[in-house]
């Protein structure tokens, strides 16, 4: 994604757009535009008689209950066209936060390799295997209570690299980015687990018997530069979509 020169920003800033007019569209032929048009009119003659009668109470008690229906009914219509949206709304922020969540490691900037075992009894066997252009620069550091052990690792430079985690007779590899740009990355490689896969690990499982659980790499997270702030992209994302999804129905008509 990086190869095209865009910066992360505008990169966001096209798919909020996108994704804006995707969900009104999807909206508009998935809901009942009548009925929606009728709820919200209901809701805001509700609002008027609160404010007309506000020193008449039986009307302004009246008045907040019908409110209270009309609420429900004009939700009751927008939820169906979200359940169309979600999913893939969801699947997609899932496979671009492996793009734009996260940075490449820096060469010379010293960062974390961790390995979760099974059992405590493994930690002591558990050893870091680096391929030319990663070295260590600390002894490992174990930790009993969590069943892990942790390598502080440096690169010379830049690189796609395979960390190798061995355990007693077992070794299980792991991808290391160090670099720039946009490249798709994989916090931690997990062993089962599927759900937890899904969302947070974009490489295949270790295996159902391996006495590794997970092996994890520290990668810096990335924040967006955009109208003077910094930014998760997820945030931004949810932000300017909405934004644009507002302007889009304004400009189709579309009732939401």
């Amino acid at each position: 994604m990086g190869s095209l020169g865009f910066t992360p920003s505008l990169i966001v800033v096209g798919i909020s757009l996108v994704i804006g007019l995707v969900m009104v569209v999807v909206f508009r032929y998935t809901s009942d535009q009548k009925a929606i048009r009728v709820a919200k009119d209901h809701l805001k003659a509700h609002l008027l008689a609160l404010r007309l009668f506000q020193d008449q109470i039986p009307v302004v008690l009246r008045s907040y209950g019908r409110i209270l229906l009309a609420t429900g009914r004009y939700l009751r219509l927008a939820f169906m066209p979200l359940l169309f949206v979600i999913v893939p709304l969801t699947f997609l922020i899932v496979q671009l936060d492996r793009y734009l969540g996260l940075t490449p490691l820096e060469a010379g900037h010293p960062f974390l390799v961790s390995a979760r075992v099974a059992d405590a009894t493994t930690l002591n066997e558990a050893s870091l295997q680096l391929p030319d252009g990663l070295v260590t620069t600390a002894p490992a550091v174990h930790v009993p209570a969590e069943n892990e052990i942790v390598w502080r690792v440096v690169a010379s430079r830049e690189g796609d690299y395979e960390v190798n985690v061995q355990a007693s007779a077992q070794t299980f590899s792991k991808r290391v980015v160090v670099g720039s740009g946009l490249p798709r990355l994989s916090p931690v490689r997990l062993r089962g687990r599927f759900w937890e896969r899904l969302f947070y690990s974009a490489e295949a499982a270790l295996p159902k018997n391996s006495l590794i659980e997970a092996i994890s790499v520290q990668y810096p997270a990335r924040d967006i530069a955009f109208a003077g702030f910094e930014w998760n992209w997820i945030w931004l994302f949810f932000v300017l979509s909405l934004a644009a999804g507002f302007l889009f129905k304004s400009i189709l008509g579309i009732e939401i």
